[in-house]
Formats: C-alpha cells, structure tokens, sequence
C-alpha cells in the first residue's frame, strides 16, 4: 500500500503498510482499484451522458463509493471487494449500451478472482504516476472530488443533487487518466474549487430548506439518568429518523462530533429527549465511547477502529463499514429497533463534562445580527477575526490550537466550523457585547456560511474579501477539509495559514504554485504566526 490522503500520513511522506487511522494495507488497495474502476466507468459515463443515456445508478454508485474511500469512512475488506466487482458490472452495462473508444486500462481490465483483484489492486496504486508533480496535482484533484462526493452524498439522502456536480466529479476522475500538462491540471484543481463552493452550496440548501435554518444555541454538554444513544458523523437524516423513531421509548440520544449543530436545527429542537452533546472530537472515541455506556450509531466518516470493551455497542449505516460491528441497511425509513433496544439494556452515560456551549451561528442566524458586529467593529470593540475551521486530530502538536485560541486578545473572535473547534470552543472565552468570541457555524461543510458572512461583511464595509480584518488558521485532517480549502482559494481567499502539518500530497513544485497565487504557509508557533496573521495578542 501507499497512501498519503490525511494529515497523519506516517513522517508526512506515507503509508505503507497499515494506515495511521487503522486501514489495513490490502484494503488500502482495494480502495485505489475501486477508485480506479470508477476512473473506468467514468470515461464510459461520459459518452453515455452525451447521447443521454446516463443513469442515476452511476453517478450514485461514483459518489457513494468515492465517499467510502475517505479517511475514517469504511475499514471493511468485503465492502470494497462487493463493490469492486460491482463496478466491473456497472462499467460493462454502460459498454452495451455505449461506443467506447478509450483503451485505458481502467475500461478494460476486469476478474472474478479474488487473487487477481489483490494482484492488480498492488499495482495501480498512488505511485504508479512516476512524475512526481503530476501524480500531486492528480491527486489533489482526485482528494477534492472525495470531498465533492462526501457533500453531495450528505444532500442527495435528503433529496437534494446536481447533475452539473456529478458531471464534474466524473470528467475529473477521468481526466487523471490523460497525460495532461501541468498547467491544465492546476486548472481542474482551481476548477474543483469552484465545483466545491456549488457543493457545499447545495448542501447548505437542503439541510436548511429540510430542517430550517440554524439558531443560534445554548447546548447542555451534561447528562441525565436515562439510558441513551450516541449518534456521530454528519447525517441528519438519520438523526431525524432515530428521534422519531425514539421518541416515546425512555431511551435519550446525544450528539457526538460533528453532529454537535443539528442542535441548533428548528426540526430537531422539538423533541424533548435530544439531550444534547456528549464528549468531543471524532479521535477522542475510544475514551468517550468506552464511558458512554450505551449504543454508538456511526452516520458516515470519523469512525476510529473500535476496542474490543466497547465494539459491541458500535452501530454503522449508510457507507461507513468495519469488520464484526453490526450494520444497519438502507430503508426508507431506516430500522433502528436492534438500536434502540440495546439501548433499553444500557445503564445511563457516565458524566465527563457538564454545563453548555453556544452553537448555531450558521450565516443565517449571524446574518441577523450582523449590526451589532459591524457596530463591534466600527467602535474598535472586535478588532480582528480569525477563521480557525477545519478538522481536529490525535497528533499532539494540534495543541497549538488551544494556545493559539488563548493566547488571541479579548477584542479578537474566533470563526469557526467543522471539529477543530473542539480544540477551544470550552475555553471560556467570554464574548464581545454578547457576540461569543467562538463564533460556531457549524459542520466542516458550514465552512460556506461563514464564506457567506465575510462576503456580506465586505459588501458592509465597502472593500473586498481579502482586505477585511480577517485572517485564516486553518486546520485540515481529511478530504473534505481539502475541498474546503480548494473552494477557499476559488474565491479568491489568499494568506491561508494551514496545519499542523502541509499535506504530503502536495509536491515542492505545487506549492510554489499555490504560495505564488495564494500565499498559503504552514504554521509555525503562537508566538510567530501571531503577527503574520496581523493579530494583536
């Protein structure tokens, strides 16, 4: 194996025989062929969408199935070797129907045998692209599709899609498999950028126009004495179904993660035994899963390989899959009964934080305060805010994170969305005319409200975008962080600082390119990266 897609990628260069977040070595593999068929179906797609002949079958199974290959989604050898030969069937069925002209190996190559899938799965891997700047770009086009793929997945279940998206996430799979110069692939990559703010755009839209738009929260992060179940991930349709489904019952359920904001969802408020939110980020699961005491529901990634004390009580639905926990199937709705009544069997969870956060701040809710910030600001009271979005992650130098949030000035707020903001948003950090200092916004795709909010302050102020007091300290982790990041610099954003660690990813060559465009930089310490980001601590 040879994978280097997340930011604990072993001495930032790889890994090579299991990964960091627990994948084993051949079912990194069978991920590279499976994306490597849906390269292959692809470019069959293509010319059956020009002769309208395009099924929604394929751009579902390309979707579904990229999303199954990002960090922390699915640890599960049977899944991928099922989906593998499922691909070989679909991309067949498009050839029947379909002239194909393309000789790449991708449209042709094909078995039955499971030996021969390992055997190819070795060899059409990450490092089968020899120069070095080509297989970065390739690659940082094909980690922004994922994330393409993981948002549109999150709208799609809720009824929500774009033909232009799947179109894109298509040609662009397929364009890695051309010998293009390098110029036209920096295109594609700024182009995936684009393709990522209409994404996240359209993600933004269904969850709001399904659930309601954000208000702005006070979460209790306590427990109560009723047995419960925690629900991770970024589903909210399965979240709505699950209260349904609970109401009634005794049983309460707690957020977890990143399905901290669907507290301040108007849909979700109404039911009495949505407690709140139970622990913290994704990577913190085996100590707060281990006390939780109850059944855990895995909606999509952020799932970290359970221990054998807690494995039992670990639920997985939609594409999230690993080896002996019990899996929930597709339904409309889904069944949560086996669920629910492991969860009768539960004793209560064991207390490990207590009082609340304030959540909410989506650019709707943000929106209708927006006098009393511009006020804040035109009376010196917030001098600068910092974008501190992104992911959270086990690396121990993600402390800087803490130190840096603590060591900003009281006329300093903190704009934030995704897990990152567990590393502060229990600091206590006071607020600023009764604005909260952390200014939550949401999910890590809510990273387009709080693009919504700058535009709309730079529209107040009469200036653009880049000349606001706005300075980014981004976090990343995964994928979809690399899509948000994309979509950033498709604005125009510029002056990223990004950690804790440059994704591997990205060849010496690429980030030339993308400093001189866009002047991105890693972070360094509290103490220097202060003043490069004109914050006064």
């Amino acid at each position: 194996m040879f994978c280097y897609q997340c930011e604990e990628t072993i001495n930032n260069k790889g890994c090579t025989i299991n990964g960091a977040c627990g994948k084993k070595g051949e079912v990194a593999n069978l991920q590279d062929l499976l994306i490597y068929l849906m390269k292959g179906i692809s470019i069959c797609n293509i010319e059956a969408r020009k002769q309208g002949k395009n099924t929604e079958e394929t751009d579902k199974f390309i979707m579904d199935n990229l999303f199954a290959t990002i960090t922390n989604a699915n640890f599960d050898k049977k899944y991928f070797l099922d989906k593998i030969q499922e691909a070989i069937k679909l991309r067949e069925n498009i050839k029947q129907n379909v002239s194909v002209d393309s000789q790449h190996d991708s449209v042709k190559w094909q078995s039955d045998s499971e030996d021969e899938i390992f055997e190819k799965s070795e060899k059409i891997g990450i490092l089968s692209t020899e120069n070095e700047d080509i297989r970065s770009l390739r690659w940082l086009l094909t980690y922004g599709i994922k994330g393409i793929a993981a948002y549109s997945h999150h709208a799609y279940v809720i009824g929500n899609k774009d033909d232009e998206i799947f179109k894109f996430m298509q040609e662009g799979l397929a364009s890695t498999t051309n010998d293009l110069p390098v110029d036209e692939l920096v295109n594609l990559v700024l182009k995936c950028g684009e393709m990522g703010v209409k994404t996240i755009a359209l993600l933004d839209k269904a969850n709001t126009s399904t659930y309601g738009n954000p208000e702005i929260t006070n979460v209790n992060i306590g427990v109560r004495n009723n047995p419960g179940i925690l629900i991770s991930g970024h589903d909210l349709k399965d979240l709505e179904q699950l209260l349904k489904q609970t109401e009634g019952t005794g049983v309460d359920v707690y957020t977890h993660g990143e399905m901290l904001p669907a507290n301040a969802y108007p849909a979700f408020k109404k039911y009495s035994h949505l407690v709140g939110n139970y622990g913290s980020s994704w990577w913190k699961q085996k100590e707060e899963f281990e006390k939780f005491n109850g059944p855990i529901l895995m909606t999509t990634n952020c799932l970290v390989p359970p221990r054998d004390s807690y494995k039992e009580r670990v639920y997985t639905t939609g594409i999230v899959g690993f080896e002996g926990l019990r899996h929930i199937p597709e339904g409309d709705p889904k069944d949560f009964s086996e669920i629910i009544e492991h969860a009768k069997r539960s004793s209560p969870p064991e207390k490990i934080d207590d009082g609340e956060i304030t959540i909410g701040f989506a650019h709707n809710a943000t929106l209708s305060v927006a006098d009393k910030i511009v006020d804040a600001v035109k009376s010196g009271k917030i001098k600068r805010f910092v974008v501190m979005a992104g992911c959270d992650g086990r690396r121990p130098d993600r402390q800087y994170y803490t130190d840096f949030a603590n060591a900003l000035s009281n006329d300093t707020a903190i704009l934030t969305a995704g897990c990152a903001k567990y590393r502060y948003n229990k600091l206590g950090l006071g607020d600023i005319d009764g604005i909260p200092r952390v200014i939550d916004a949401g999910q890590c795709n809510d990273s387009y409200s709080l693009v919504v909010i700058a535009q709309k302050l730079a529209e107040v102020f009469g200036v653009e975008l880049n000349e606001l007091p706005i300075s980014f300290n981004i976090a990343w982790y995964e994928q979809k962080a690399v899509l948000v990041l994309l979509s950033l610099l498709s604005l125009g954003v510029k002056n990223i600082m990004l950690g804790p660690t440059l994704p591997a990813f990205v060849s010496p060559n690429v980030l030339k390119v993308l400093v001189e465009k866009f002047n991105i930089q890693p972070n360094t310490n509290v103490e220097n990266d202060l003043p490069t980001l004109k914050i006064v601590a």
